[in-house]
């Protein structure tokens, strides 16, 4: 079963798939080992580690890089950003292709301009419905995986209001899109209608201290949503745990502790040591 197969099986079920946040291998690999049935690969995160603000400064031959190198590493379903598909619906097609081609199960392209902004931040700016329609409907023609899921992230909210959104997100569900993801509802009530307003499955993107109210993920998947994606939470925690550590060092002059007296062998072990020291001898 192909892990784009393996993402709608999950999606079939009752409730709602959790997808945490990873922006490289290792993080991947953390969310697999902590027992969550899929990855995301949050473009706001894979941006930092390359050095930049989410401001669509990556490329993406980039983006699909780092893609692969994270579903190579894991062997749950990987949904990946890929911003506004690079470009026109000829450069969709392609990026669909590759993502694809990069063993991602899904990907989610959205309406702003090019470069665009993370979706929490303000002074986005949208592109005319036509024309992401258009890329929406190329991205589900490029697929050669059928499984292959097409999630359709509309920024609508924040430029055009919420009714905007609603029906841009009806739109490209009517035109090949299998999910709707409707950025940045702005009240409860709002993150309430989601579900109920727009014909097909759709896609929470959990961001703490953004746009869109918290919300109990038990809750979430109440209200019906099927997927939610938690972009930054690792990306945080590292960026925290680095500080502390850095801080920490540079008062005291010495080594400080890792968490739970973390060794060497811990380290190798989390990224597959042991398998890897399996074959070791093994063709000896």
């Amino acid at each position: 079963m192909t892990q784009a197969a393996k993402l709608r099986a999950a999606l079939r079920e009752p409730g709602m798939v959790i997808a945490p946040g990873a922006y490289d291998g290792l993080t991947a690999m953390l969310v697999a080992q902590a027992g969550f049935p899929a990855v995301y690969m949050t473009g706001a995160g894979t941006s930092v580690a390359h050095g930049y603000p989410d401001f669509g400064l990556l490329t993406a031959t980039e983006m699909v890089a780092n893609a692969a190198r994270m579903a190579r590493a894991v062997d749950i379903p990987l949904i990946a950003d890929a911003d506004t598909g690079y470009g026109n619906e000829l450069n969709t097609v392609r990026t669909v292709r590759d993502y694809e081609q990069a063993g991602v199960a899904a990907i989610h392209i959205e309406d702003q301009v090019s470069p665009k902004r993370c979706g929490h931040l303000d002074d986005k700016q949208i592109v005319p419905r036509e024309d992401w329609i258009a890329k929406i409907r190329a991205a589900a023609a490029a697929r050669r995986d059928p499984d292959f899921l097409i999630i359709a992230r509309t920024d609508s909210r924040a430029v055009a209001g919420f009714d905007e959104a609603i029906s841009r997100a009806n739109e490209a569900l009517a035109n090949g899109a299998d999910m709707a993801f409707v950025e940045a509802p702005q009240t409860p009530e709002e993150l309430a209608a989601v579900p109920k307003r727009v014909h097909g499955p759709c896609l929470l993107n959990v961001v703490w201290g953004g746009k869109t109210p918290m919300l109990d993920l038990q809750q979430a998947a109440a209200l019906g949503f099927k997927l939610a994606i938690v972009p930054a939470l690792l990306l945080k925690a590292s960026i925290g745990a680095c500080d502390d550590a850095l801080a920490a060092l540079q008062e005291t002059g010495a080594y400080p502790p890792p968490p739970g007296g973390m060794t060497v062998r811990d380290v190798f072990d989390r990224a597959g040591g042991r398998d890897w020291d399996a074959l070791r001898n093994r063709f000896r």
